[in-house]
């Protein structure tokens, strides 16, 4: 599941520190990683020599970023063995045979309880279109 994770995560990382995100595929929610500083942020490297140890360093760095990045997005985002889409909590469903999420659930009539603590019946749903929530209220915490 990491691997599959960190394929879908984008970079938000700058100079000064790493940070990545998941889009869920249902709800358009966006979850971001915890920021982690780069070791050097700030630090002018003197030489050319410098310099290329900086970006190795970065590299390095911004992978072990992605892992723990990857590792903490497992724990809310889930791939739906249907239909194969990663999506948060909020929209994945236990259900008796197989879990799901809560497109595919509607698709098959299935029912089951929300991950997140909510219960789902097939006809109800998310209000409004897929994708197309704000920033402020699509960020998952």
């Amino acid at each position: 599941m990491k691997r599959i994770m960190k394929e879908a995560m984008g970079d938000c990382s700058t100079v000064e520190e790493f940070r990545f995100l998941v889009r869920c595929r249902e709800c358009g929610r966006t979850w971001h990683s915890s920021p982690v500083r780069f070791s050097k942020a700030g630090a002018e490297p003197k030489t050319e020599g410098m310099s290329a140890i900086f970006r190795t360093l970065y590299e390095k760095e911004r992978d072990a970023a992605r892992e723990k990045a990857a590792a903490e997005a497992s724990e809310i985002f889930s791939r739906c063995p249907v239909c194969g889409r990663l999506v948060c909590d909020r929209c994945f469903l236990i259900c008796e045979d197989l879990d799901m999420c809560i497109a595919c659930a509607k698709t098959l009539q299935v029912r089951g309880d929300i991950v997140a603590g909510e219960a789902f019946a097939p006809r109800e749903l998310p209000a409004g279109p897929i994708g197309k929530a704000s920033t402020e209220e699509s960020d998952i915490k």
